[in-house]
């Protein structure tokens, strides 16, 4: 990939606690030309310390949903908004530190995307039942479209802007994880995986994906494996 400058999509919600340290971290990547920071309907002083930060760097865009509608809702509203050529999604939580951003960068091309991988390296962090969820989706993502992928649930995705728009994505919730990964492997674009390391946080730390995302996810890759659906990139 060239030097050039990438947009990254923070969807939020609630994250009072992490979303200033994780700002911070983000900004200091040189790669960074934007942040499109996307309030899923927080409830509480999240919006204020997002307007505080802003108002220190140009860099930052926000937009504000009037309700929680979900991360894949806030996805594809920052996705509006994008005015880079890459794009990068950034949970609020620090769960994925940003210092791997040059490690995805350095394999992104307009033809392909890059996914940062927790499942490439040793994790002592990560714990056993989203380990194993996160394996068994993947594992079904493989066994559908044909792929080889060890992690098609990272939070972690870097895409060429005109490729992810193209997709038309429609989920609200986590399955936008699986609607990606499906919708990429569908159209035979290459998925390049990098390691990467995770520090999960638990459930009462703040954690919000659950049980009833997974099968959302599974009925996502089945949907999608089955439709007639097939995007294509404009030239």
């Amino acid at each position: 990939m060239t030097k050039a400058k990438i947009s990254v999509i923070i969807p939020t919600f609630n994250e009072e606690k992490t979303i200033e340290k994780t700002l911070g971290a983000v900004l200091k990547q040189k790669a960074v030309g934007e942040v499109i920071i996307v309030d899923d309907g927080s409830w509480d002083k999240t919006s204020n310390i997002l307007k505080d930060n802003k108002s220190r760097d140009s860099r930052i865009k926000l937009i504000f949903h009037q309700k929680n509608l979900g991360k894949g809702a806030a996805v594809r509203t920052g996705l509006s908004q994008v005015s880079s050529n890459y794009v990068l999604i950034q949970d609020a939580d620090l769960e994925y530190d940003p210092v791997h951003y040059k490690n995805l960068i350095s394999k992104v091309s307009q033809t392909h995307v890059v996914y940062g991988s927790r499942l490439l390296t040793k994790n002592p962090h990560a714990y056993a039942r989203t380990y194993l969820g996160n394996v068994l989706l993947t594992g079904l993502g493989n066994l559908l479209f044909g792929t080889s992928l060890t992690d098609s649930y990272t939070g972690y995705k870097l895409l060429p802007t005109k490729i992810f728009k193209s997709l038309n994505l429609s989920s609200n919730g986590f399955e936008l994880e699986a609607e990606i990964t499906a919708k990429l492997a569908k159209r035979k674009i290459s998925i390049v995986e990098v390691p990467i390391s995770f520090r999960p946080r638990k459930y009462e730390q703040g954690k919000k994906i659950k049980a009833e995302d997974a099968l959302r996810g599974v009925l996502t890759f089945l949907k999608i494996k089955f439709s007639s659906l097939n995007p294509k990139v404009d030239n």
